[in-house]
């Protein structure tokens, strides 16, 4: 890790199942929202099981409506690493998180659903101009119960399109945009705001 800046060698992950259809189509939407930023933070996704397939066609055309081309994308599978290192792990559903956390048990105070991170962070407010990211996720993360992670919840889960209707694909692109607007005005804003670039 030597020779690279602390945006290079942490950021945001973004996790789904294969790592084919949810977080690519969540990465690509929010690096745009943080460049529009002009927040410099390294944006990844992965799965939890599949390596080297393309995005699933549905998705690459439900993107292709917002600007972006996931036609060259290959699915990769998380790695411990992956989760050791990154700031903030951010999975799909509860299912990802709690691999998350199974396979590196330290990662659990920086790994929330993606709905789950918004919800609770708008609980405490907007991160704060100078705070660092690790101490609000910190705060977002007080109180938190890991029995929380068992089972499945609307509450908490992006809906999964895959095998269905083209529509649905194009449902939780939406729902995957809104969500993503709100989490970089939720972590990033404050830093674009005080000319501060990085995490």
């Amino acid at each position: 890790m030597e020779g690279k800046t602390e945006a290079e060698q942490l950021g945001v992950l973004l996790l789904c199942t294969g790592n084919v259809c949810r977080s690519p189509m969540a990465a690509a939407l929010l690096t745009n929202k943080l460049r529009t930023l002009g927040a410099a933070v390294r944006v990844r996704s992965a799965g939890l099981f599949t390596q080297g397939y393309p995005a699933l066609p549905d998705a690459v055309s439900a993107m292709a409506a917002y600007g972006f081309d996931l036609s060259a994308h290959r699915s990769r599978t998380v790695t411990a690493d992956d989760l050791a290192y990154a700031t903030l792990v951010v999975g799909m559903a509860r299912e990802h998180v709690r691999h998350a956390v199974v396979t590196v048990p330290e990662a659990w105070p920086r790994a929330f659903t993606l709905k789950e991170l918004i919800r609770r962070g708008e609980e405490i407010g907007p991160r704060a101009g100078g705070e660092p990211l690790g101490l609000w996720l910190a705060r977002v993360h007080a109180g938190r119960e890991r029995a929380r992670l068992l089972g499945r919840d609307l509450a908490d889960d992006v809906p999964d399109p895959t095998g269905g209707p083209p529509q649905g694909y194009a449902d939780t692109a939406a729902l995957l945009d809104r969500l993503m607007t709100r989490l970089a005005k939720l972590c990033w804003a404050c830093r674009a705001h005080n000319g501060d670039r990085g995490q």
